[in-house]
């Protein structure tokens, strides 16, 4: 990691509300949850156990598409130590009206026939129902126990075979929304998605230059080392405690309030350390089970899958077929783009089609935009977010484009981007207006580093590419708590995912004008501080930093408050300077917070003070990439042999913890290139439900990832924080593929870029050659 980050853009401090900034942000402390973690002490999930706790385990289909005759599960209840069994049969039936908010997402109709299947199954490894019995070694027994008689039905699995008008149906009863007239016939394509901006035909008139291609992108998964464990316990007055690993507690609370049909308020979730999300853990699977089963029993439910269950059951990110067109003039201009966008959605409907719309071009300046998606159902797993959903996928494509165009011109590739890069003011094709970015700084910063010119051997390539990701506030909150030593504890509601512990406090302490290790921050159950968004969308530093920000700067004012009463003056004659009261007309007359907080009792109470906000003005990001590469020409087999990631991060909060995040996605996006990928049988059935098959990047696959921090901070924010978690997996497929085209002399346009693949490219086009 390097020493300091690079700063390619003038930073000030920006601190709206009288927010003081101090100079603890921009520093690399200790990480405050680092020992517990290293040394075990830390609990997750899977840890939680109390007396008489069960066991609860799910039954899954071997089938990847089935109707169901009949479920008898009379042989397992019977068996002695099963203590309860359910099915969808004891899930509360949830009309249309029930299944959405406003329209919006999710379907909780959809979820619940996903957590327990109704009448069909619709991939391998979809519920069927659920025990609970006193050990492990039962609860396995009586899984063997239940009979299922199922009629098999024809499977697809192929995104585009789905889209034929002969493709076994999932759902007899989807009509394809976003269509006028509606069609009359079901389908697999749950939805259409268009996004026009400018005339598409008057741009491609004026083309000097059109690139037409296909791309197609496999699944992949968030691959997180922890599976989903929770841990349930309902009481005879209905009142449920669940502890679980997830990427929001506030959000497991009102999906199992709404898919039971429970009182919200019935139901207290607690957090436990994630270990590894990814946008993977903002849904629920096995949470609404335990608390039924926990009701059944009376007793604590505690359910946790295993790998293969992790893989054949909880939602990758979708899979792609896009077919694009670009057209340039001669001078590199683009100016027009149109294509189709295809994303497999899994079971039920729901995939980041949209946003890989919004998001494919989002980098350029391009007056003429068409873009058309579709959301198609297949026999695999509903998908999930995936670290800025759906657009790596369309960013492979997009920049497969831009660097073929460069080629067609003999230009170099970041000056075509420079040509065409968006900036402040620049209107995108989904309608808003860019404020304060950063893009054109990323390239500049690329062209300058030495990785860029550095030179090439034999069968080496090095690729480019950009990427965008929206970012989003949402709503936050946050309390302070001064103890009577004078020690300051903040608490928050959002699982601490990429370090916002740290954050959180260096934002508190700039603000209070204290140490950094005089801070310590909690993260609290649903029933201790108010509603929280969850952690996802690169929100946390952005929204709960706002969140914290405030309350710190309100905590000022209420500490100068409480020495105003015991100094007997008025309030406007104290002043705040490095963590300390001090008189104004008597400098000297000072007071620190352990001394304030002593005189609480005389000053009206506990100090604490609260916030909860829907924070608004999130900065977008953007961020290049630029990837070397080594091709055996032999075998296919592709070496990383330089990665660097720069990026546009606002203002580094904790430039330690920000580097990370890009070299994580960097990482997960060059597997996402070259190795992972589902790979299923003729019968629906996966062939790689573990990471000795599944093969995800280790240590020895990458080099170590170059990072460069550009600061073009975010206005809205008290430190100028732009999200950072999700950008850096966007650039990746497509720098990675450029290099390899480059090294290879032939491009390749379907992921993943395997050893077979890449050697069979290279004999097609040795055969063209001759």
């Amino acid at each position: 990691m390097n020493e300091e980050p690079t700063h390619y853009a003038d930073v000030a401090e920006i601190a709206p509300n009288n927010v003081v900034v101090g100079g603890v942000v921009g520093t690399r402390p200790v990480r405050p949850d680092g020992i517990d973690k290293v040394t075990g002490k830390s609990r997750f999930g899977a840890d939680i156990q109390l007396p008489g706790t069960l066991t609860g385990v799910v039954f899954r289909s071997p089938h990847a598409h089935a109707r169901l005759l009949k479920v008898d599960i009379s042989a397992a209840l019977a068996l002695p130590g099963v203590k309860a069994i359910i099915t969808s049969d004891d899930l509360p039936e949830i009309t249309e009206e029930l299944a959405m908010d406003k329209g919006q997402s999710p379907d909780f109709r959809d979820m619940s026939a996903n957590i327990l299947a109704r009448e069909k199954v619709l991939y391998e490894g979809h519920a069927i129902a659920a025990i609970a019995a006193i050990d492990n070694m039962t609860a396995q027994q009586a899984l063997s126990l239940i009979e299922v008689d199922y009629a098999v039905l024809p499977h697809v699995i192929d995104l585009q075979q789905a889209m034929e008008p002969d493709a076994p149906l999932l759902n007899e009863h989807n009509i394809t929304k976003g269509i006028k007239p509606a069609p009359k016939k079901p389908s697999n394509i749950a939805s259409r998605y268009e996004q026009v901006h400018g005339d598409v035909a008057a741009g491609f008139a004026e083309a000097d230059i059109i690139i037409t291609e296909e791309f197609t992108t496999q699944p992949v998964h968030q691959a997180y080392i922890e599976p989903h464990a929770c841990l349930a316990r309902v009481s005879p007055s209905g009142k449920t405690d669940i502890w679980c690993s997830s990427q929001g507690q506030f959000m497991v609370q009102a999906y199992c309030a709404r898919l039971l049909q429970m009182p919200i308020a019935d139901i207290r979730v607690f957090p436990m350390e994630i270990g590894g999300g990814f946008g993977g853990k903002t849904t629920v699977y096995l949470e609404p089970l335990a608390v039924l089963l926990s009701q059944k029993t009376g007793s604590p439910v505690r359910m946790e899958m295993t790998r293969a269950e992790v893989f054949k059951a909880t939602g990758p990110t979708s899979g792609s077929y896009m077919s694009i067109k670009i057209g340039a003039r001669q001078d590199g201009t683009v100016v027009a783009v149109e294509g189709v966008l295809c994303y497999q959605a899994g079971a039920f409907p729901g995939s980041p089609v949209r946003l890989g719309c919004m998001t494919a071009f989002a980098p350029y300046n391009i007056p003429n935009v068409k873009l058309i998606g579709y959301d198609v159902l297949v026999n695999r797993p509903k998908s999930a977010a995936y670290r800025a959903p759906g657009a790596p996928m369309a960013s492979f494509a997009a920049e497969s484009l831009m660097d073929m165009l460069a080629q067609r011109l003999d230009m170099d590739p970041l000056a075509l981007r420079l040509l065409n890069a968006a900036d402040n003011g620049t209107q995108t094709a989904y309608g808003v207006k860019f404020k304060h970015i950063g893009y054109r700084q990323t390239l500049e910063a690329a062209r300058q580093h030495p990785h860029y010119s550095a030179p090439l051997g034999a069968n080496q390539g090095r690729g480019v590419a950009s990427g965008f990701w929206f970012n989003i506030g949402g709503q936050s909150s946050a309390a302070i708590r001064i103890n009577d030593d004078g020690s300051v504890l903040v608490t928050t509601g959002n699982p601490d995912i990429g370090g916002s512990r740290a954050s959180m406090a260096m934002m508190a302490a700039d603000v209070l004008g204290i140490a950094y290790e005089q801070i310590q921050v909690e993260i609290v159950d649903t029933g201790s501080i108010a509603n929280s968004d969850l952690t996802g969308g690169s929100r946390v530093t952005f929204a709960v930093g706002m969140a914290v920000s405030q309350a710190a700067a309100t905590l000022v004012e209420e500490l100068k408050r409480r020495a105003a009463l015991w100094w007997q003056v008025d309030p406007d004659q104290v002043s705040w300077s490095a963590g300390t009261v001090v008189l104004n007309s008597s400098p000297a007359k000072r007071m620190s917070l352990a001394e304030l907080a002593q005189h609480s009792a005389a000053t009206g109470g506990p100090i604490t003070v609260e916030t909860a906000i829907n924070a608004q003005g999130a900065g977008p990001g953007f961020a290049t990439h630029i990837c070397d590469v080594e091709l055996d020409p032999e075998t296919g087999r592709v070496t990383i042999l330089r990665y660097t990631a720069i990026q546009d991060v606002g203002k580094a909060i904790h430039p330690a913890y920000v580097e990370g995040q890009m070299q994580g996605g960097a990482v997960q996006g060059i597997g996402w290139a070259l190795n992972e990928a589902y790979l299923y049988d003729e019968n629906g059935r996966l062939l790689n439900p573990g990471f000795l098959d599944y093969r995800i990047p280790v240590a020895s696959d990458v080099p170590m990832i170059d990072t460069v921090l550009v600061e073009v901070p975010n206005p809205r924010h008290p430190f100028g924080v732009k999200g950072v978690g999700e950008v850096p997996i966007v650039p990746p497929l497509g720098a990675v593929a450029n290099a390899v085209a480059r090294a290879a002399g032939t491009r390749l346009c379907e992921l993943p870029l395997s050893p077979p693949a890449i050697h069979k490219a290279l004999k097609r086009a040795a055969r063209r050659r001759r």
